[in-house]
This record gives structure tokens, sequence and C-alpha cells, in this order.
């Protein structure tokens, strides 16, 4: 079980407006830790463990954040309505375009994304598979 991701910024005022913008949608909470943040889930009922936290802090290294290439957190939303609403905050909050909500020939018919850029460059995907929304193929 991953216990929790991390990416780096070099701003954490802006790092601070772009994930707000949607991760409390989704049912993070926010700290401000060790001069970053840290984003939790409450422990799920009939759970143990808490789905994985999400922190994002200046590099213990004290040398600039750079973005990873090929690197990528996902954030799973509850329906494509809520992609497209996400992806629109986040984008007024500061995110970069990274490839728009709809559905990718490479991923399975149910499969719906939205790909963003954080200020410092760090790519996440918002994305829904309800079974219960049209798919690709409808």
């Amino acid at each position: 079980m991953i216990a929790y991701t991390s990416v780096g910024t070099n701003d954490v005022g802006a790092a601070r407006r772009y994930y707000m913008s949607f991760l409390p949608a989704l049912g993070y909470a926010m700290e401000e830790v060790y001069g970053g943040l840290s984003f939790t889930q409450p422990v799920p009922p009939g759970h143990a463990f808490a789905p994985p936290d999400f922190y994002v802090k200046p590099p213990f290294d004290g040398q600039p954040a750079t973005r990873g290439n090929g690197s990528m957190v996902a954030f799973e939303a509850r329906n494509q309505e809520q992609v497209r609403t996400l992806y629109a905050a986040a984008l007024a909050a500061g995110g970069q375009e990274d490839g728009p909500p709809g559905f990718r020939k490479a991923y399975g018919p149910r499969f719906y994304v939205a790909y963003l850029r954080d200020p410092d460059g760090n790519k996440c995907a918002i994305f829904a598979s309800n079974p219960d929304e049209p798919s690709r193929d409808d």
C-alpha cells in the first residue's frame, strides 16, 4: 500500500492556491507542516488505513524543485462533471493545461481524465471511471 506521495515546490503559496482549488472537493484536508503542505483524508469506516497522504514541500536538500519526467499523481473524482469542474478550478488557480477533460483511446472506455501541471510543472491527473456514466463508446 502506498502511504504517501510527495512533489516539490518552489512557491508554497502558489502550490497552496492550486491544490486547494480541487483537493478539498475530493475529501482532502490541508495542514501546513514543516514549511510545506500536507493533504490527508480520513480513514473510511471499516478500514484500517486512510488513503495515501499527498505532500507538497520544498526539497529537503535546499536545491530548487524540478518536475519529474514521467512522474504523475492521479486523483479520483466522483464523476465526469466533477472532473470538468475541478479541472477548471485548478486552471483558474494557476494550473497549466496538459490535456483537457475527455476520454483517451489508449485507456479503457470509461476512463474520463484531465491532465494538468501545477505551478512548478508537476503533472496531475483528475479522473473518473464511474460505471453509471456514458463511456467513450456510448
